[in-house]
């Protein structure tokens, strides 16, 4: 349990003191975009090479990985089914949306949880596998299709293809199955960069809750609620039941339930920064899944631990 608590204690911090930086007004009016830029285009790139670089191949592609998507992949549909035909909503905020249901926090909080609670750090990287070299590149790209107008398909494969997030998450990958061992002089220039990534990453999310209060859009109130209640509640009992379908061992159900009770990644909200659609959204997704993941990670190591 102390993992659980270390995790988010790191987590808050960071988030107050951009809630600070915010309200004191420290660093001028452009500081969102300028913070989500940085981690989107520079820090971003080199945390996600870090950690796939160093991650175990075996654990990378075990059991827990398809069970992970599976799990993923039934959230995401299901959002996006509700928001196209029922919500009526367009197509970048049903992404938006549907990532805000689906994509668990796997690096930042998943890690330290996965290293305190489940014993191991490694537990996490088949989802960070699968949210970056699967699902980012699907997401990003319909998103850069449905904000840019283009429809021509090379034109949306060659954007994605640039996009430097994807570029890091395939060169760590390539580096771990390779079984590359990049020497100090390499491997800790990228790790500088990486570690300034999560907390200016938290630090922006704390920015953007100064003067916001959660649920206060017209009409987006649904959204939220609907959203949130897959990511704390849905996701979780779906991973149970893939698990149990899997007939994965009693250790491996905890940790696939674990990670999916896990909240909302941050990176989502820096997304809907990126693209300008589906902000609040994002936002507030985020903040309910990350207050309300604790008891529901409580519940879960209680139930299956």
């Amino acid at each position: 349990m102390s993992g659980i608590l270390t995790g988010f204690a790191v987590i808050g911090l960071a988030v107050v003191v951009g809630y600070v930086i915010a309200r004191i007004d420290l660093l001028g009016p452009h500081a969102r975009p300028v913070l989500s830029r940085l981690t989107f285009f520079v820090l971003s790139p080199f945390l996600l090479f870090v950690v796939l670089a160093r991650a175990d191949v075996k654990t990378l592609f075990s059991a827990l990985l398809p069970v992970s998507m599976i799990t993923a992949a039934v959230i995401i549909l299901g959002y996006a089914l509700v928001s196209r035909f029922v919500l009526r909503r367009r197509t970048a905020e049903t992404v938006i949306g549907s990532l805000s249901a689906g994509q668990v926090n796997s690096n930042n909080i998943g890690i330290p949880i996965s290293l305190y609670m489940l014993g191991d750090a490694a537990y996490s990287a088949p989802v960070i596998l699968f949210q970056l070299l699967v699902l980012m590149p699907i997401a990003l790209g319909i998103l850069d299709a449905a904000t840019s107008g283009s429809r021509s398909p090379r034109r949306i494969l060659t954007q994605t293809a640039k996009n430097p997030m994807l570029i890091g998450s395939a060169l760590g990958v390539l580096v771990a199955v390779l079984g590359i061992h990049l020497p100090p002089i390499v491997m800790d220039p990228l790790a500088f960069f990486a570690a300034a990534c999560v907390p200016i990453l938290l630090m922006s999310y704390g920015m953007s809750l100064y003067g916001q209060r959660v649920l206060t859009e017209p009409g987006r109130r649904v959204d939220v609620v609907i959203a949130s209640a897959l990511k704390l509640v849905v996701m979780p009992a779906v991973a149970w039941v893939v698990a149990l379908a899997f007939a994965l061992p009693a250790d491996q159900v905890l940790i696939v339930v674990t990670l999916a009770a896990l909240p909302t990644a941050q990176n989502v909200f820096n997304f809907a920064q990126r693209y300008g659609v589906g902000e609040i959204l994002a936002r507030d997704v985020v903040f309910i899944s990350t207050l309300g993941c604790l008891p529901v990670l409580f519940g879960v190591a209680l139930l299956l631990g």
